[in-house]
């Protein structure tokens, strides 16, 4: 039987060679956030909403010939915070990094987008938006350490109910033979549905929840007579497709890129376990997979089976621990999780 535990961040970083950088621009209630691969990792994608803006998702198909990605991007700021890649390539052109063509390089920076145009925050930036400079500054910061809640991608994300947020966690997996594989999330939770159960407090994501990392406050009991009654945006939201939870999922097993599109595929139920409804057509829903291979473990196919819905456990609770660490900010649209009653 394998053991299982947090990392000791409790972060998408326990997975070795990862890093975030977040930044954000507070008048407009929105941001980026990178992630800086030490090297280049394996990478795939998988989409299960209706609604994607995405860059360079193509090119992370099985099929084709880019295996490794130097960097991720999620941004907020609707298809304008593509923008974000080319800053975050930029960085990383400076740093020498980039799929290597001849004398040249160019770094392959993938990127997703969240809609958190109607946020309350001022949009008005003239005649180009800011995020090309947010993602090449988000590069420059990126560390081990970051926050959580209210910050890059996850500044001004909103759930049906209260304000989304930047979520992240990790599980450590002891195997029989004493080597370990780490998993780690990171999600920019910005749903259409709830991640809360009926009108209460309590996270959909409760049974997966690891030392009170998100409140403590355990599955709902007795469960509400309401919990299948689909709490969504209002009809502005459902008018504009003013949603999407984006992020990736990561370990250090040894993957290839068939295998890492498998781990995406299987991450995509800890969406529907943390938020109700999920995966809508007006929803964007999207995760990327990293795999570096440090651990050194290739794991069989029992192994993948394991992988995958330890994966999906640890995206349920980043998506919870994003919404938990939100904060108030001025002119803010919907309260945030810890003012709720």
């Amino acid at each position: 039987m394998n053991d299982i535990s947090t990392g000791k961040r409790n972060l998408i970083s326990d997975v070795d060679g990862i890093m975030v950088g977040n930044k954000a621009d507070n008048k407009l209630k929105s941001g980026v956030t990178a992630i800086v691969c030490e090297a280049p990792f394996i990478a795939a994608v998988h989409v299960m909403g209706g609604a994607p803006g995405t860059r360079e998702t193509d090119l992370l198909s099985p099929e084709n010939v880019v295996e490794e990605v130097d960097g991720l991007i999620l941004s907020g700021g609707s298809a304008f915070g593509l923008d974000a890649a080319s800053g975050a390539q930029a960085a990383m052109r400076e740093m020498g990094r980039g799929f290597e063509i001849g004398p040249l390089r160019v770094p392959i920076i993938p990127a997703a987008i969240l809609f958190d145009l109607m946020n309350g925050g001022d949009k008005d930036w003239g005649q180009y938006p800011p995020y090309r400079e947010l993602g090449y500054d988000a590069v420059q910061v990126a560390d081990t350490e970051f926050e959580l809640g209210s910050v890059g991608a996850g500044t001004g994300a909103l759930s049906a109910v209260c304000k989304g947020g930047l979520g992240s966690a990790s599980t450590v997996i002891t195997l029989e033979d004493g080597q370990k594989i780490t998993i780690g999330a990171l999600v920019a939770v910005n749903p259409l549905g709830s991640p809360l159960v009926g009108d209460g407090r309590h996270f959909w994501a409760a049974p997966f929840e690891m030392n009170d990392e998100f409140g403590g406050l355990g599955v709902a009991h007795p469960f509400p007579i309401n919990a299948n009654s689909l709490r969504i945006k209002g009809r502005e939201a459902q008018k504009s497709s003013a949603n999407t939870t984006i992020a990736v999922i990561a370990t250090d097993a040894v993957l290839n890129t068939a295998q890492a599109k498998r781990l995406a595929v299987a991450s995509h139920d800890g969406f529907a376990r943390a938020i109700y409804p999920s995966h809508t057509p007006l929803d964007g829903d999207l995760i990327f997979s990293l795999a570096t291979g440090k651990s050194g473990v290739a794991p069989d196919i029992s192994l993948q089976i394991d992988l995958g819905a330890i994966a999906a456990n640890t995206m349920s609770r980043a998506i919870a621990r994003g919404v938990y660490a939100a904060t108030k900010a001025e002119h803010d649209v919907l309260p945030v999780w810890t003012t709720l009653k």
